[in-house]
């Protein structure tokens, strides 16, 4: 189970309460939209009570002046009614969509506050399917449940009124049958309501295996998974549905029992009115306009029975939006303000673990003055990208310290402090827009086109770049989909250069170069680094070997420190990767 799936079904009054604080932002539209609806049902309701002077005016009596008046008086009421229903349904709809917009921003700006930590336990597909399914479920209930609310409450209670000013006491006889549709009503919300729940954590394994199938379709079609891919799927959509009709089971169940509850209140009513009738108690026109009130009731009872449905697949969705509201931000307690670090670090006895019963870094332990180049070396798994992941406190919660200019980084801004550091990856992040903002990405308020273009020149990209048809305002595609691994390497270090922090990052910069390109990119970072403190996490020990320090990672410890003739003279672990990789190449060539 992912960080924000509902593990319980909430208060629901705690759930309304909070949701309400939504509503009310929008209470001019709700106001119009309570008026009209109050005129709407008000004419549906009048226009049964005008059955009676109908049939006794207009049928029985035939009264020359009332059947003259009577179908202008319908015309004119009924136009106010159809102006009546825009009004209501616009503006009930307006605030639902109002309430969905707000719900979707509050829950994107809260995701970029959110720790690593809950990124790295949640899938993105989960995600996904809370900010569009889950909001969109709220959004769905509240304009559906305000619609059927407002309207058919005051519709049921103009057909009350009728009903009481025809006959209270068969009108009193009617109402025996609300306890026990009540009681109905409520069972059936409980069970929709955890089924509510079943389906929105479906929804989410949904939307995972297709986003999963559609990110990684080279690696399906490579390794012949298609079979496996869309078993797997079809085996989410039949839960899917599975619980959906269990949902629309109950919802059935629900509206037939009242419905049959009211037949049967009707049946026995409508003897008794007949008894009346025989009395001279109810006129020709007092009888049908009762039944017609009777039978009109029936919609309205089925519709609100239906919305409280709805209304509780909306709070199941409210629920999961909400847990995902309340996970805590990330720890932003620092206040020492960093305009430019002079790129000192001190790394003390540093430890972390990424779960309680097992550390992954042990006891790391170095400093690095400013301008000197670190290069982190070490066989896959060995701690260092983990380690870099602490200096900008993607993860805060590590022992020991880490000081930037002899300040602790917990004490920074995180924003101050992240603006120190550069990070270039193998793993390269392009976003679905132009090269141009890709580059930019992050200063497009600081930085004008001649500083892009040097950026882009001083990574080599400007070359292929001025190739493409729209130059630096060609899409990249998703991820840089529509570029080379290479290509996109080079924008990755372009953004890193015209960012100009003081502290370079590179992860396996130019593992995704071909052997010339790496070779003018490296003599581009190696001016770039020249400027500014830098650590290096390398694959190829020929990168690295003109570093001031290395730092050998052997199951999150360092285990030699020291230049590359040093370490070679050592003979220790260093030496072994490097003689290691150094035959590799003699046996490639």
């Amino acid at each position: 189970m992912t960080a924000v799936e509902p593990k319980h079904i909430a208060n629901a009054y705690v759930i309304y309460k909070r949701l309400f604080t939504y509503v009310r932002r929008y209470w001019l539209s709700l106001v119009i939209a309570l008026v009209a609806s109050m005129v709407y049902s008000g004419i549906d309701a009048w226009f049964i009570y005008f059955l009676k002077p109908l049939i006794n005016k207009g049928l029985v009596a035939k009264d020359p002046n009332f059947l003259q008046m009577a179908p202008l008086l319908v015309l004119v009421v009924f136009m106010l009614r159809g102006f009546a229903s825009f009004f209501s349904n616009y503006n009930i709809a307006s605030v639902s969509r109002n309430v969905i917009m707000q719900l979707r921003q509050d829950l994107f700006t809260h995701l970029q506050r959110l720790p690593t930590r809950f990124y790295d336990r949640s899938t993105s597909g989960h995600l996904l399917s809370i900010i569009l399914y889950s909001v969109e479920q709220v959004a769905n209930a509240s304009a559906d449940v305000l619609t059927t609310a407002i309207q058919s409450g005051f519709f049921i209670i103009g057909l009350l009124i009728v009903m009481f000013k025809m006959s209270w006491k068969l009108s009193l006889l009617y109402f025996l049958i609300i306890p026990l549709i009540v009681m109905i009503m409520r069972y059936t919300s409980k069970r929709v309501r955890r089924l509510s729940l079943n389906i929105q954590e479906s929804m989410s394994a949904l939307t995972h295996a297709a986003e999963e199938n559609i990110e990684g379709y080279k690696v399906v079609r490579g390794f012949g998974g298609e079979q496996y891919e869309i078993e797997k799927f079809n085996k989410a959509t039949r839960v899917n549905r599975q619980r959906e009709m269990k949902v629309v089971a109950a919802r059935s169940w629900s509206v037939s029992s009242v419905q049959l509850v009211a037949a049967i209140a009707l049946s026995i009513t409508l003897y008794i009115a007949t008894l009346d009738i025989a009395g001279s108690i109810l006129s020709p026109g007092g009888f049908v306009t009762l039944i017609a009130a009777m039978l009109a009731l029936l919609k309205p009872m089925k519709d609100l029975t239906t919305m409280q449905n709805k209304l509780y697949r909306g709070l199941a969705g409210a629920q999961t939006v909400f847990e995902m509201l309340d996970e805590k931000m990330e720890n932003d307690a620092g206040t020492q303000t960093l305009l430019r670090a002079k790129g000192k670090l001190s790394i003390q006895h540093v430890g972390f673990a990424y779960h309680l019963e097992k550390n992954v870094l042990h006891d790391i332990h170095f400093d690095v003055a400013p301008g000197e180049i670190v290069a982190l070396v070490g066989r896959s798994g060995s701690g260092k990208s983990t380690f870099i992941n602490l200096l900008p406190r993607f993860y805060a919660d590590f022992t020991g310290n880490i000081l930037l200019d002899d300040i602790s980084i917990h004490h920074y801004r995180l924003s101050d402090l992240r603006r120190q550091f550069a990070i270039v990856s193998q793993h390269v992040t392009l976003f679905n827009d132009t090269i141009r903002n890709n580059i930019a990405y992050g200063s497009f308020d600081r930085v004008g086109e001649d500083s892009i273009i040097a950026a882009a020149m001083a990574s080599y990209a400007l070359d292929f770049i001025t190739e493409l048809p729209q130059g630096l305002d060609t899409l990249v595609g998703e991820n840089g989909v529509l570029l080379s691994g290479g290509q996109r390497q080079r924008i990755a270090i372009a953004r890193a250069i015209l960012k100009n922090a003081p502290i370079l990052i590179l992860d396996e910069a130019t593992s995704a170069l071909d052997t010339e390109s790496e070779r003018y990119i490296q003599a581009a970072l190696d001016a770039l680094m020249r400027q500014r403190t830098t650590l290096v996490i390398a694959h190829r020990l020929s990168t690295v070997e003109h570093a001031n320090k290395i730092m050998v990672f052997d199951q999150g410890r360092i285990v030699e420190m020291g230049t590359h003739s040093d370490l070679l003279v050592q003979d220790g672990a260093y030496a072994k990767l490097y003689k290691m990789q150094f035959k590799e190449i003699e046996v490639a060539q």
